[in-house]
């Protein structure tokens, strides 16, 4: 009886945890359309507008203790933006980014070759600031948080594959700092280098050592 009453309450605490926890994510994200809404408007007023699509490629990996041993995964990456051109120097480009990332790696256990993956999706949404050095060619930073979509961990070994849905596991809200480089074409065509640094660890227990880190190359287009 003891023992199915201490289940019981373990049960419960831990939805508790996982309702409480949901709610916490989508305040963040309300709160942050709210000041990307604001900053959109309060950019229009006296901006040019430019709406844009871009897509390209992730080579990602996870920093500290917890990448250790583990290589970088190469995955997409792929959405929209809105550019405020503030002056010829300045410009304002928030973001939506559904982008691939995690890490990849392959060990050796008992003479059987094992090749693991950790795939997780996150809805990004970056906030640039845009320097324009001369025309066309750009320097960019900015922050980024970025919503946790789904998290797997895949391991292969003679043939076989078995897959884990981990994303109780990860944080839901990750935040970042983007710094890169960019350059324009006159027609809408530009190419972008960037790499997002990870501030927080992405696994949701109180020892985690473990940052995204991620290169992304990217084509966008303005309409």
């Amino acid at each position: 009886m003891l023992l199915k009453t201490v289940c019981y309450y373990k049960k419960y605490f831990y939805i508790r945890y996982r309702l409480i926890k949901i709610k916490s994510n989508q305040t963040i994200m309300k709160k942050l359309l709210v000041i990307v809404a604001v900053l959109a408007i309060s950019a229009s007023s006296f901006a040019q507008v430019k709406f844009g699509v871009k897509a390209g490629t992730n080579i990602a990996s996870i920093t500290g203790d917890d990448g250790e041993g583990l290589d970088s995964r190469t995955s997409f990456v792929f959405g929209g933006f809105a550019k405020f051109e503030l002056s010829e120097k300045f410009a304002f480009q928030p973001e939506l980014l559904y982008s691939m990332q995690g890490a990849a790696g392959s060990e050796s256990y008992e003479g059987v070759n094992v090749d693991v993956t950790m795939k997780t999706d996150y809805l990004n949404i970056p906030l640039m600031a845009k320097y324009y050095v001369t025309e066309g060619f750009s320097l960019q930073a900015g922050p980024q948080v970025g919503f946790l979509l789904s998290a797997k961990f895949k391991m292969e070994a003679n043939g076989q594959e078995e897959e884990e849905d981990i994303k109780d596991q990860m944080k839901g809200v990750d935040f970042g700092l983007n710094f890169g480089a960019g350059y324009e074409l006159d027609f809408g065509l530009g190419f972008d280098v960037r790499y997002n640094l990870g501030l927080t660890n992405v696994a949701d227990y109180d020892e985690a050592d473990g940052k995204n880190g991620v290169f992304q190359i990217t084509a966008s287009y303005a309409f």
